[in-house]
């Protein structure tokens, strides 16, 4: 899976489990308190619930390989360039 993880640009740094905020502006449209509105993530902090390698089975290249947690009903992929460790 390291290997795997190198070719699709996803850092080793990051993992599941850690703590993370937004660094950059990212709109979304999806979250539960502001459905069907434009909502910023910037400064929203989550947890990173998995790293999106492979999907039933075979290896994909997601553009926005980190799925973050932010609350129990709100979930967002990101990008590793929009989110800093905390």
């Amino acid at each position: 899976m390291f290997v795997q993880e190198q070719k699709l640009g996803v850092n080793e740094v990051m993992k599941a489990g850690d703590r993370v905020r937004v660094i950059e502006s990212v709109v979304v449209y999806h979250h539960p308190e502001h459905r069907g509105q434009a909502f910023d993530l910037k400064g929203s902090e989550g947890e990173i619930a998995a790293i999106v390698t492979q999907w039933q089975g075979r290896p994909v290249s997601a553009n926005l390989p980190l799925l973050v947690q932010f609350s129990k009903k709100f979930k967002a992929h990101l990008r590793e360039s929009e989110l800093e460790l905390i």
